[in-house]
């Protein structure tokens, strides 16, 4: 029969947990560089501000009972990726940066 062990029980939870901590860092860093690229590409008159794009976008998704949740900019697509949820849907609406139009959408 086994017997629960407290000790080897926080050790392995611990160790999940420190090799989880370099994951969040990593995702964090990713995010910031995203940011900064938007920044950047916006300033240099590149792409249009997300603002601009929040604008046109966010307001028919509401008017569509959509919730506004969100972005994502990829700096090689020069795109952003707005996210929205719908009752217990998700919804993604890919962007073009640099015109403004809708490249994509996935969800209901």
């Amino acid at each position: 029969m086994m017997t629960f062990k407290p000790r080897a029980a926080l050790a392995l939870f611990t160790s999940g947990l420190i090799a989880f901590v370099p994951l969040v860092s990593s995702a964090r860093e990713q995010r910031q560089g995203d940011q900064s690229a938007a920044f950047k590409d916006t300033l240099t008159g590149t792409v249009k501000s997300l603002r601009s794009i929040e604008n046109q976008i966010v307001p028919n998704m509401e008017a569509r009972g959509a919730t506004y949740i969100g972005q994502e900019y990829y700096q090689d697509d020069q795109r952003y990726r707005l996210k929205f949820m719908r009752g217990k849907s998700l919804i993604w609406v890919d962007v073009d940066g640099k015109s403004g139009a809708i490249v994509g959408q996935a969800g209901r």
